[in-house]
């Protein structure tokens, strides 16, 4: 068996199974050691005598009537339990698996790709619960038989069973000497079907892009050539398997030789009344002997193959189990303090205190010395160009990464020291991206409460203003969105998102540039509803227009990751040289669609 901290606790809670299953296989191991036995008994019967009647074989026949129905039992017995067990454990761990991914910091996926991640969570799980399985049940099988055998084969006849047993001998040493080879092999394959999984994963998600471009071609020929690598790989640890297989053939097919040769010349030696003596021994093996011999190494055939088996089984389900427990091993960055707060009652005040960052990796800060304060109940805008540190802004309140103690607080409360799900709990967050799940519209706009009453439902999609579009819709709150909202336009997706944030009725809402793709009479009727609807809530917009957020209280400045001021749309047209240009910027676009129409 594979022994791992993270598989151990599994083994103990199927313990029950496990065991059953285990007895199951010794059971039947034991009793089909009656059919050689019996069948041994049968040609003495026919050799001593002249007529066979049924009477001479009735208990034999009884005999092997009563071996097959327990082998029929047996066997349903075994494969239930230890593959409800294997099944059961696979289950366990993508939950594990699953659990683990959502304590996962940003920066492990922006260095893993989610190609890589699946086939953890595929492949590598199925090969485990393969070997957790089918593998115990011939790991179990193949050593209770092989010694069960052997031992009855020596009380047969020790000096025919040393002469077959010593070729064995070769299966175990050649075993162990392929595993850890077979091992890199493995390993190697599965690297390339990672490799194989992130370009096809990546190529989905972009299949419009790849069709807008007339990159189809280009994208299969890059295909070929890593299914291409990937099938040469597989190919070499196949080879590997294969050669293994033949010679564990080989060496059972001379072992099956020198019993029939060696194993006949003695019977016949026996019946001329001649018997061999070997170091004192005298062989005297009959007929029925010799096909009793015969029986049970035919019946030790299987646990040979299944060394073969086991060893390509055990050094794959290794290999996976290892990318498995080092995902799960993997250290949480974003975790709660001890002795953390507990965010209730939420007011919504939000302090930067010369607060810096920068992303993992990077020399580079992100945002420095940023420090300024937003009164609980304001409506905020924030604004600044591209890469100026608006969106990391947000999602350091969100405590996506780990920051210096004393740099951001909520309602007075360093975030380092309050529990990460109050935190987000009190937060409603519009996502840059706008994404949606592959789900209907009315369960994306529910998703922080699926309890959530339709009527709250429909009035965060007034709030959103996309209402009327919902309902224009042929199955209304009940189309599905398609993966990614692919079925919905992109104004559609923002507003969708919007909805969700404000069904969530959190006393903080982050909307991250979420209007963009509007048009301004919806961007007025939403900005009108903020206003009315969010009076006395936090509220922060970040755009990329200034008319967005020219109305709203304040508007915090960003310039190069750093705060160039911080005020009301007044007096920043005196005191801000971006702010300025920006507005300049936008009259002048104005003007120009102005004078095109």
């Amino acid at each position: 068996m594979l022994l791992n901290k993270n598989l151990n606790k599994y083994y103990l809670r199927y313990a029950f199974y496990i065991i059953v299953g285990i007895v199951a296989v010794v059971v039947v191991d034991f009793f089909q050691l009656n059919i050689p036995e019996d069948l041994g008994k049968i040609v003495d019967i026919i050799k001593d005598n002249e007529k066979v009647t049924f009477d001479l074989i009735k208990p034999i026949v009884l005999d092997v009537l009563m071996v097959a129905l327990i082998l029929c039992f047996g066997r349903m017995c075994f494969r239930f339990m230890l593959f409800y067990a294997s099944q059961h454990i696979e289950a366990g761990l993508r939950y594990d698996m699953f659990l683990k991914s959502e304590r996962l910091s940003q920066r492990y996926y922006h260095e893993n790709k989610v190609g890589t991640i699946m086939s953890w969570f595929t492949t590598d799980l199925e090969t485990i619960e393969e070997f957790t399985g089918w593998g115990t049940i011939m790991m179990v099988d193949a050593i209770f038989l092989s010694v069960i055998v052997i031992v009855k084969m020596i009380r047969l006849e020790p000096v025919l069973s040393l002469i077959c047993i010593s070729p064995m001998i070769l299966i175990i040493i050649w075993g162990a000497l392929v595993e850890k080879f077979m091992s890199m092999k493995w390993e190697e394959r599965q690297r390339e079907f990672d490799n194989l999984y992130d370009f096809s994963q990546e190529s989905f998600t972009g299949i419009r892009v790849i069709k807008a471009f007339v990159k189809g071609n280009q994208q299969i020929r890059a295909f070929s050539k890593i299914a291409r690598k990937n099938k040469d790989t597989n190919i070499k640890y196949v080879k590997v398997s294969v050669i293994f297989d033949v010679i564990i053939e080989v060496i059972i097919s001379a072992i099956m030789a020198i019993i029939i040769g060696v194993g006949s010349w003695f019977t016949y030696l026996a019946l001329t009344n001649n018997p061999m003596v070997i170091f004192g021994h005298t062989i005297d093996l009959s007929a029925g002997d010799l096909v009793v011999f015969i029986g049970f190494f035919e019946t030790l055939i299987w646990p040979m193959i299944a060394m073969g088996q086991i060893v390509s089984m055990r050094s794959r389900a290794k290999t996976s189990l290892k990318r498995v427990s080092n995902f799960l091993n993997q250290d949480e960055e974003i975790h709660n303090p001890e002795n953390a707060h507990v965010l209730t009652d939420v007011l919504g005040k939000i302090e930067f205190k010369n607060y810096s960052f920068s992303y993992p990796g990077s020399k580079n800060h992100s945002l420095e010395n940023v420090s300024f304060v937003i009164n609980a109940g304001e409506t905020i805008g924030i604004v600044g160009k591209i890469g100026s540190g608006k969106t990391t802004l947000v999602n350091s309140l969100l405590r996506l990464y780990n920051i210096e103690k004393g740099t951001i607080f909520i309602d007075g409360n360093d975030i380092m020291e309050c529990d990460i799900q109050s935190i987000r709990n009190c937060i409603g967050y519009v996502p840059q991206d706008n994404f949606l799940f592959s789900d209907k519209i009315k369960n994306n706009i529910a998703f922080s409460n699926h309890d959530l009453d339709f009527s709250r439902i429909q009035n965060a999609a007034r709030f959103a203003d996309v209402d009327d579009n919902i309902n224009g819709f042929r199955n209304g709150y009940d189309t599905v969105s398609g993966e990614r909202g692919v079925t919905l336009s992109g104004g559609q997706k923002q507003r969708i998102s919007i909805a969700r944030a404000y069904a969530k009725e959190a006393p903080i809402m982050i909307m991250d540039d979420s209007v963009s793709a509007v048009d301004v009479k919806t961007e007025e009727n939403i900005l009108k509803n903020i206003k009315e609807y969010r009076n006395g809530k936090t509220t922060i917009v970040i755009a990329s227009r200034v008319s967005t957020v020219q109305h709203m209280s304040r508007i915090l400045v960003l310039n190069e990751g750093r705060v160039e001021a911080f005020d009301t749309h007044d007096n920043l047209l005196k005191i801000s040289p971006t702010y300025q240009k920006m507005v300049f910027l936008q009259e002048l676009e104005k003007e120009v669609e102005g004078g095109i129409k």
